[in-house]
């Protein structure tokens, strides 16, 4: 994408353009995305799944043992406490009954977590099976419902640990690769736009989904340090922008994902440190989020972002460290970095005046290459998935990046 007039004078140098100008360009920009992709193109709540809406009001009126269950929108602490409680049959008979709250209740430990999506994406695929026989819906409709059984059927093959399901709207899920209860350190993948249930993991362009962006992650990691005890989690549990439109270019769906980020980050099992891996619109939901989350989350790492709504680091408000890395070949570079009423998503993270630690993504490719393996940014991300800090290589061809953080050799 190279916009006439609007070529980035450095991947990641300052933009030398006066302010006025650029907030010109950032409108017109703006004006060019709405006329191609339509002034309508703005999201709608989605009406949530009769398999939910009928889950919840069974679980309103649960009880195991005579012992009324926690409601659905407890804390996760309250959860805890409450499975703290129950043996290993009393889990799963929750578990395989209301599979479709219980895959979703933060506190609850990760197995029977993984047990009930497993059911629920069962009943899920059942429903849309159906559809894609019912001669009352569109061809488009039953070809969609034949599309997201199959997904289901291949999210619950034996041996993928599903975090959360909701087949609500486009649908909501987390995967988990490793062993999330005896992790130390977890990686978040934070996806962008056009990511749900149906795009949650692909066969050609693999990396491009969260799944496959995780897997490659958790492969990195592993080989980077065998003996460390980490966990990656592929997050697609907000609704996403469709497409570059009006969505994309403002900050409303994201401040709905940051509400689910708080929610996840805060509800995961034991005390492990959590990293958040953020691409392009995932940036933006990292970026909102960024002062409500935990203090476990200790760094966010930002890849082709469009901005993080904020003028820099410090706007932020977080004691994470924020690292950017961006590929010089990545069109991102070529939106203009401002908020202009709603519009826009603010200051380039990758500029020196934000203030993020700039890591190297040489050999990435474009926009969507950040987790290829062999390249700088793949091997970036699992350093800092492990906490190997001291090794990152940063943009700038010193130790700029490093600096200042506890156990590297620049202390």
């Amino acid at each position: 994408m190279n916009l006439p007039g609007l070529a980035h004078p450095t991947a990641l140098g300052a933009d030398p353009r006066p302010a006025a100008l650029r907030a010109l360009l950032a409108l017109a920009v703006v004006f060019i995305m709405l006329a191609t992709t339509g002034w309508t193109a703005v999201h709608r709540p989605e009406a949530v799944s009769p398999l939910r809406v009928s889950a919840l009001g069974a679980w309103a009126k649960a009880r195991i043992d005579g012992r009324p269950v926690p409601p659905s929108d407890a804390p996760a602490r309250t959860v805890a406490r409450f499975f703290a409680g129950l043996d290993g049959a009393q889990r799963a008979r929750l578990a395989d009954g209301y599979p479709l709250v219980v895959g979703n209740l933060d506190g609850a430990p990760a197995a029977v977590r993984y047990r009930a999506n497993l059911e629920g994406l069962e009943q899920a695929r059942r429903v849309e099976e159906a559809r894609s026989r019912d001669v009352a819906l569109t061809p488009a409709d039953r070809s969609t419902a034949t599309r997201r059984s199959h997904r289901f059927a291949s999210l619950a093959q034996p041996g993928r640990q599903i975090f959360a399901f909701d087949p609500t709207g486009s649908g909501r899920v987390a995967e988990v690769f490793g062993d999330l209860a005896s992790a130390e350190r977890v990686s978040v993948i934070v996806p962008g736009v056009d990511t749900d249930v149906l795009t949650f993991e692909r066969t050609q362009r693999r990396l491009t989904s969260p799944v496959g962006m995780a897997e490659s992650l958790y492969e990195a990691q592993r080989a980077a340090d065998p003996d460390s005890r980490t966990a990656v989690i592929a997050w697609a549990g907000y609704t996403a922008p469709t497409g570059i439109g009006v969505d994309a270019a403002t900050g409303r769906m994201a401040a709905d994902g940051a509400v689910l980020l708080k929610s996840l980050t805060a509800a995961l099992p034991g005390d492990a440190s959590v990293a958040l891996f953020c691409h392009s619109y995932g940036s933006v939901v990292c970026g909102v989020a960024a002062h409500e989350l935990p203090r476990r989350v200790t760094d966010v790492v930002v890849a082709g972002s469009p901005g993080m709504r904020t003028e820099n680091v410090a706007g932020l408000h977080t004691s994470a460290r924020v690292w950017a890395t961006r590929d010089e070949g990545d069109w991102i570079a070529d939106v203009p970095h401002l908020e202009v009423g709603g519009l826009g998503h603010g200051a380039d993270p990758v500029s020196p005046a934000f203030g993020a630690r700039l890591l190297s993504s040489a050999r990435a490719k474009s926009h969507t290459g950040y987790f290829a393996p062999g390249t700088d940014s793949m091997d970036n991300f699992a350093k800092i998935g492990t906490g190997a800090f001291g090794s990152v290589v940063c943009a700038t061809g010193n130790d700029a990046c490093r600096r200042g953080i506890s156990g590297t050799e620049q202390d």
